[in-house]
């Protein structure tokens, strides 16, 4: 059995491995569902831990469908991270209608055909996950994150064991979502499956603003998961011709 645990920092990484994990996935931003961690996360989480690493690359929070310097970057962190000693990548690209962008996808895998590739949760919003399924076998991932297009993998319990029967040993299934110590014996029975995915992180306090708290340094609220932020041009230039020509 393969415990795969998520982490967004190498002391997240030495806790999970204290805990008994045998795999880890490194990201940041977990508040958005992971983003692309950074090259000094990924060089001291492989410095104090021994586990393997699966690092996200994923540019922004909503969807999957990227812009052509969205996927540009894409394609720099892949190189980048497996530079920088990543034993694997975890990714995902889809086009406006859910399908998984196989071009994409497939330039993404072949960048680097000896490392081990997972398609992330993206591929819940697929409108076929059997269809979905043989694409990535086509592409040579090696495995894919799926909460069986639930969001909790424990309410598709039934999916997850079709869609490792109709993998067939050519993909790996790796299960996600709602999985705690209080279930995880269960569900690893009902489904067969002989690995799982979770995030059980724990609130600690950081009290180096707490002098402050009327001071936010973050976002007020987040974007709902249709939508992202992008810098907008037009108040940009509004800002600069204020700024630059004030009224006399």
């Amino acid at each position: 059995m393969v415990v795969e645990i998520v982490v967004c920092s190498a002391d997240d990484a030495v806790a999970a491995e204290r805990g008994g994990a045998r795999r880890l996935e490194l990201c940041a931003a977990i508040e958005l569902g992971g983003l692309t961690p950074s090259v000094g996360s990924l060089l001291a989480t492989k410095r104090h831990c021994g586990l393997p690493v699966i690092s996200m690359v994923r540019p922004r929070g909503a969807g999957f469908a990227y812009s052509a310097v969205e996927f540009e970057t894409m394609q720099e962190d892949v190189w980048t991270l497996v530079e920088a000693g990543t034993d694997g990548i975890v990714t995902g690209v889809l086009q406006e209608n859910g399908q998984i962008d196989a071009a994409r996808a497939g330039a993404l895998r072949m960048m680097f055909p000896t490392v081990p590739f997972v398609f992330h949760r993206a591929f819940d919003a697929t409108p076929d996950p059997f269809r979905s399924l043989d694409v990535l076998i086509e592409l040579g991932y090696t495995r894919v994150l799926t909460s069986g297009q639930r969001a909790r993998g424990t309410e598709a319990v039934e999916l997850l064991k079709q869609l490792h029967e109709h993998a067939d040993g050519r993909i790996e299934i790796l299960p996600a979502g709602g999985l705690r110590s209080t279930n995880v014996a269960e569900f690893v029975q009902q489904t067969g499956l002989d690995q799982v995915h979770l995030a059980p992180f724990e609130l600690l306090p950081d009290l180096s603003t707490s002098g402050r708290r009327e001071i936010i340094f973050g976002m007020t609220e987040l974007a709902d998961e249709g939508s992202y932020r992008r810098t907008d041009a037009d108040e940009v230039r509004r800002v600069v011709e204020a700024a630059t020509y004030p009224a006399v």
